[in-house]
Formats: structure tokens, sequence, C-alpha cells
């Protein structure tokens, strides 16, 4: 089942999305596809989980050695963003780049959880795109604010795929398309760290919330994103998400 949230007619609605794009409300009604928009998936968005160099491929792109166990930082909620809304590239800088990532979504609590049930406790996955500014990136081992946090710079969606619905989320692929051009392949196979293992790692030493997402880690491929630009990723059996650039100034004229 693919859950949303939309807004239709000043509404904030949770959906199930059915494969031609319309939606079934929860009071048994169907909106059509076109007729609403799609909201950022998890109603009430936690703590951001980010994997750095979780590609062995992407790692060897950078000239880096892959990290020995995982390279975990935290975003802010004010960077995610809804399927079909805008992102921009801020002024001045010289590189911004796409990451197709898949987003494990944390359904129930877990603390000390074992690898063998870490996905019972997670509600779904969607996608995400983590864009990335690398003027200002130090170091992959410490990725500062000014490469991840910024206003919409990780749009995520459109939907949640329940769990039992992947057959297999360990052997996805994953693509990026630039204006219609294929720019990224990768497999989740080449995780170097599974979603089954950062769960285990991460619920050892803190506590996993409802609503918390963890986002994988993206294979290699990047490209320069520029204003006009408009960046499809989609993961097999989860969805795509597609989102527009903007300039900075126009990003926030809009707002």
């Amino acid at each position: 089942m693919k859950r949303a949230r939309i807004q239709y007619q000043q509404q904030v609605l949770n959906v199930t999305v059915n494969d031609d794009l319309s939606v079934n409300t929860e009071a048994g009604d169907v909106i059509e596809s076109g007729a609403y928009e799609f909201l950022v998936p998890v109603e009430n968005p936690g703590t951001i989980f980010a994997l750095g160099l979780n590609y062995a491929d992407h790692a060897s792109e950078l000239a880096f050695e892959p990290p020995k166990e995982p390279l975990v930082f935290l975003k802010g909620q004010n960077t995610l963003t809804p399927h079909g809304k805008p992102s921009y590239r801020p002024d001045g800088i010289e590189f911004m780049h796409y990451e197709c990532e898949l987003v494990a979504v944390i359904g129930k609590e877990a603390r000390n959880v074992k690898r063998d049930d870490a996905l019972q406790y997670v509600s779904g996955f969607t996608v995400c795109n983590d864009y990335a500014i690398r003027d200002y990136l130090e170091n992959y081992y410490r990725p500062n604010l000014r490469v991840k946090s910024r206003d919409s710079l990780c749009p995520i969606g459109p939907w949640i795929v329940d769990v039992d619905d992947i057959e297999d989320v360990t052997n996805l692929k994953l693509e990026t398309q630039v204006n219609g051009e294929v720019t990224q392949v990768g497999t989740t196979a080449d995780m170097i760290f599974d979603v089954p293992f950062l769960i285990e790692y991460l619920s050892e030493f803190m506590t996993l919330k409802p609503g918390d997402l963890i986002a994988t880690g993206t294979p290699k491929g990047l490209k320069d994103i520029h204003p006009g630009d408009v960046v499809r990723c989609e993961i097999e059996g989860i969805g795509a998400l597609e989102n527009p650039v903007l300039s900075e100034q126009d990003f926030y004229a809009q707002r």
C-alpha cells in the first residue's frame, strides 16, 4: 500500500494512492490525479538521520576509503519539501548535486533492536533527494550545516510504501534523471550498511521514535544542478520523486 498526505481543497488528508495516481481518502472518497498536491508523507517528522559514503562506488568516486562504521549525521526538518515542490540552488556556489536515497520511516519506538527484528520497527519506505552543496564540504566525516541543512534541499516522497510490499529492500534499483537524461544508476545491494544494520546500530545508543527518518546514502553518479533543471529520483518498487530547481531569488520570492 502507498500511503500519502495531500492538500485538497484547503484540507490535509491521509490517503492511499492508486496506480493511476488517484487517491482514496479515509472517508471512502476518490480524488482524481491532478486535483490535489502531495505533502511531506510523514505527518510529524522526527530526527532525520543521514548516511555519508554508504555506497562503496560513491566513496570511490570521491576518492575516499569506504567507512568501517556508519557515517551518520543529522538534518533539520526545514530541509524537507514534498514531491513536485521546488528546491533551489544557492547563489554564488560552484557545485550542487543530488543524492537519490532510500529512506526508512520508523513506525514504533526502537531501543536495542537486533538486526533480525529491525524491519518490524519500520512503517515503510520512501524516497528522498538529499542535495549537497559541495563548496562547503570540509570532510565527509564532518558534513556541515551549509552542505546539508538548507531550506527545501531534501525533497521526500511522494508516499510511503509498506514494508510488506517490498520483496527485498536490499536489492532495489535506484535511478536519477536530470531533465529526462539518466545520470545516476545504482542498487541498494551495494550499500555498505543496510537498513537492518543501521537500525541495530542506532538503537544501541539511542531510542528511535515513530516518525524518525533514516536516509541511507546514494550510489555514484553526481551531476551539477542549476536553476531550471528538473530532477527525478526513482527507486524500484517505491516510487519516483520529482522536483524543479529554482534560483535562490526566485525560490524565496515564492515563499
